[in-house]
């Protein structure tokens, strides 16, 4: 089986390549949907981020993602922390989740943060989706109601797009110039001559 990370910052359209590959027929693990899950219904991992983050986070006994979010990408060991105390557990579901795929020959990983977490270390290969800055900042405003010095924030406390490009196997381009379509053939084509 071949596990293929996809990769990008925040509003490079991660979701939109994955949800082609869904129509392609093949299976994906969303790290940033898992992630949300975990926060918000595993009592451990919510009082580690009530211990570590105060419990002004807390709200209803639930964490309050916006002022997580405030938190988090306005420190950089705060985001650290936030995935050190996450991070163990999404990977558990992964290896959970690969465990009932043993008859496909791809599957995919969707992780903004797959080098952060070193998670690239348990793939075969890695996707990064990239696109321009401002289509990014208009994609994250219009999906999070959010302005756009919030998006830039949030932008500048993550990994370069350019190192993850250089650290990935293949990037696919996402922007009004280039159709991701052919590209996303031409790297699965890649990675099946590969093998």
């Amino acid at each position: 089986m071949i596990k293929v990370g996809i990769t990008g910052g925040i509003g490079v359209g991660k979701t939109y390549i994955c949800n082609i590959l869904k129509k392609m027929g093949y299976s994906i693990f969303s790290s940033d949907q898992v992630s949300k899950k975990i926060v918000s219904e595993n009592t451990f991992v919510r009082d580690q981020i009530r211990n570590f983050f105060g419990e002004d986070i807390i709200e209803n006994e639930k964490i309050n993602r916006e002022k997580l979010a405030i938190q988090v990408f306005s420190n950089k060991e705060k985001l650290k922390k936030l995935n050190e105390i996450v991070h163990p557990f999404v990977k558990k579901e992964f290896d959970n989740w690969m465990s009932n795929r043993y008859d496909e020959k791809v599957v995919f990983k969707e992780a903004a943060i797959l080098f952060e977490a070193n998670s690239h270390k348990d793939l075969d290969y890695v996707v990064c989706i990239t696109s321009k800055l401002q289509d990014r900042i208009n994609r994250v405003m219009q999906r999070d109601k959010v302005d756009s010095d919030s998006v830039e924030k949030r932008i500048s406390m993550q990994m370069s797009q350019i190192e993850k490009e250089k650290l990935s196997d293949f990037v696919i381009f996402n922007n009004k110039d280039n159709l991701v379509l052919p590209q996303i053939v031409k790297a699965l084509k890649k990675i099946f001559d590969l093998q």
